[in-house]
């Protein structure tokens, strides 16, 4: 295996845990919500990071590698904090929503970080699919941030 696939592998493996952790926060989400249409909205954004989950894992073995399987150990401990704040402060739908934000912020992070690394290394056999996903994940943060925005304003 060459080092470019070597790094490449590497650069996906961190986003299979991305979007695993968008998978389980998003599915958190939907359990923790009332409103209807935002729990569908959630499960379908979990369905969407499982969706890319899958992709990335493709891409890793078609290079050799062998990809990812689990979230990360920061999400998890995310989650398990998000439980216990929400224990003291419950769980109303703009508290979710801020959840579901700082989610997508680390997420977006991820993306910008391995386009950084992809351009460092001129790993151009995975890059579209790398900005494909990062265009995603930039409008599933738009759009959770201006559902926050509105649920703040009517609160």
């Amino acid at each position: 295996m060459t080092d470019m696939n070597k790094e490449a592998i590497s650069v996906l493996n961190d986003l299979i845990e991305t979007c695993k952790d968008g998978q389980e926060g998003f599915k958190t989400c939907a359990e923790d919500i009332k409103h209807p249409e935002l729990k569908t909205l959630f499960m379908t954004r979990s369905a969407d990071c499982a969706t890319a989950a899958a992709e990335l894992q493709a891409q890793v073995r078609s290079l050799g590698g062998d990809p990812e399987t689990s979230t990360s150990m920061s999400g998890d401990l995310h989650r398990r904090w998000v439980d216990v704040k929400s224990m003291f402060t419950g769980k109303d739908e703009e508290a979710v929503l801020n959840e579901a934000e700082r989610g997508e912020d680390h997420a977006l992070k991820a993306y910008r970080e391995a386009l950084e690394k992809i351009n460092k290394h001129n790993l151009v056999g995975i890059k579209d699919l790398v900005e494909r996903q990062y265009h995603g994940v930039q409008r599933n943060h738009d759009q959770v941030k201006a559902l926050r925005n509105q649920a703040r304003a009517n609160s």
